[in-house]
């Protein structure tokens, strides 16, 4: 089985595009493309990515899918497309025919409308992927994570992953509201999650392993293992900690589980969510 990092991005930094990368970002300020994060992946065992879009833009995807197609270990490509267009169906019938982007995501964490995943023109799109075989990345805040519930809900045989394990306050160590819409999210087994972007939810310089573990734990017991999987999120992770880091603590968290149990955690269930070529 393939190890495969389910999240990561790349960008050529660019600070009127890139406004998100905050002057207190600034190790983010940065190119960060497949030549830098290939020799990472390869040092600690992986032998590919998931690609995902920064920036909602076609030029986004324009983009994305040309570093898969010239770096083989990109196995996928998750892009962003206007779900409320009113020609959704003929860009997703266009993009279908890019062999590796396998999905769209939003950034709904940061619409003024925390609700607008359940507006008609958007559920509209989401209702359109599934004849073309994409997947959906629910990227929102612990707030949002009700209107996700009404979705995944509405869509019961679209597939969906939510991003970052739903981005919990960790560093204010909130658990309950969020642990009881987790446990809800996880009841739809049309829904996956992505252990991924912890780091950046804790105290960036002050964590330590044991902030995650009632977090994880969470996850763990309310995704089965065929639905769980690793990122990175890099390069975002930076901000707190190394992709070595962020690899060491899912390794030592996971270490208690069977050999079958870690292969689809680190690679089998990215390869299965989104359809990803093992020949």
């Amino acid at each position: 089985m393939l190890k495969i990092d389910a999240h990561q991005h790349f960008w050529l930094y660019n600070p009127i595009r890139d406004s998100w990368i905050k002057e207190d970002m600034v190790i983010l300020q940065d190119d960060f493309m497949p030549e830098h994060l290939q020799p990472i992946l390869e040092h600690y065992g992986f032998d590919g990515s998931v690609v995902v879009q920064s920036d909602q833009s076609p030029e986004e995807n324009i983009f994305q899918i040309k570093n898969a197609e010239r770096n083989p270990f990109i196995k996928a490509v998750v892009g962003w497309v206007d779900l409320q267009a009113e020609d959704i169906r003929d860009q997703l019938a266009e993009y279908s025919q890019h062999d590796k982007l396998k999905g769209f995501r939003t950034i709904l964490q940061g619409e003024e409308d925390r609700a607008l995943m359940l507006q008609p023109d958007f559920k509209r799109g989401i209702g359109r992927l599934k004849e073309f075989g994409f997947t959906y990345d629910i990227l929102v805040l612990p707030d949002q994570l009700k209107y996700a519930l009404e979705l995944v809900a509405e869509f019961p045989d679209q597939p969906f992953v939510l991003n970052h394990i739903g981005k919990p306050n960790i560093k204010q160590q909130h658990i309950s509201a969020w642990q009881a819409n987790i446990k809800a999210l996880a009841e739809h087994e049309n829904v996956s999650c992505k252990v991924s972007g912890m780091v950046t939810e804790a105290d960036f310089r002050n964590w330590k392993k044991e902030d995650f573990r009632p977090y994880l734990e969470v996850i763990f017991e309310s995704f089965d293992l065929n639905r769980v999987m690793y990122g990175s999120d890099w390069p975002v992770c930076r901000l707190a900690a190394t992709f070595g880091e962020v690899t060491g603590l899912l390794e030592d968290y996971t270490a208690s589980f069977s050999e079958n149990e870690r292969s689809l955690f680190l690679g089998g269930n990215a390869i299965n969510f989104y359809n990803i070529s093992t020949t």
